[in-house]
């Protein structure tokens, strides 16, 4: 029963976090939501930053299974079920993207862990092109790579941050043409048949 009252909290406090922000959802809120006391709520977790980093560890554990490179040569149609990976996850969990730098001023630990995420995540954007330069699929110099591996995770990670202040208010519109805008950043290095493959699968993806 404490299991599955744990496990309550944590996916009503998702659902909330997303909704409404974190910073505007307070542990009285979800346990009004629940229906529970507020001690009830503090029986499993000593306060929100506590529901935060469980959170986030469901959040880190779904990220790296994402990121993990496709072995072998990846092509195009790897590339882009990976980043629909990455981005069902940032979707999942978008209230940590929505409110990022509040949310990592507020918690050292969540700080720290997000650092080294963007690490491996940067190891392995890197695998992927490296993996599509030896295949054939594209031609860049290693500071290209580098570049452009950076480029990538900087528009994942503040991509719904930039379409929140250019006025977007559907989220699931927005993660769409994130994918599609991190895959043209490889389009520069591609093989002209990759590049065409690229339209292709771009405007597939638009209709």
């Amino acid at each position: 029963m404490a299991r599955d009252t744990r496990q309550r909290i944590l996916d009503a406090s998702l659902a909330l976090f997303n909704a409404h922000g974190a910073p505007h959802v307070s542990t009285n809120h979800i346990a009004d939501e629940l229906e529970i006391s507020p001690g009830n709520l503090y029986y499993h977790f000593r306060n929100k930053d506590d529901i935060i980093e469980h959170l986030f560890g469901r959040y880190e554990q779904r990220l790296d299974a994402a990121i993990s490179a496709p072995s072998g040569f990846p092509d195009l149609e790897d590339v882009w079920l990976q980043l629909h990976l990455v981005f069902e996850c940032i979707w999942a969990y978008r209230f940590l993207y929505r409110d990022l730098v509040e949310i990592l001023s507020r918690n050292r630990r969540v700080r720290l862990r997000f650092a080294r995420i963007l690490k491996r995540a940067d190891q392995a954007t890197h695998e992927v092109m490296r993996g599509l330069t030896r295949s054939g699929a594209m031609r860049a110099s290693a500071a290209e790579l580098a570049a452009t591996a950076t480029n990538v995770l900087v528009v994942a990670t503040f991509w719904l941050n930039y379409s929140a202040a250019r006025g977007g208010k559907d989220e699931q519109v927005a993660i769409r043409a994130g994918i599609v805008q991190v895959m043209m950043l490889l389009a520069p290095f591609l093989r002209d048949r990759e590049r065409r493959h690229l339209d292709a699968l771009a405007r597939a993806y638009a209709d």
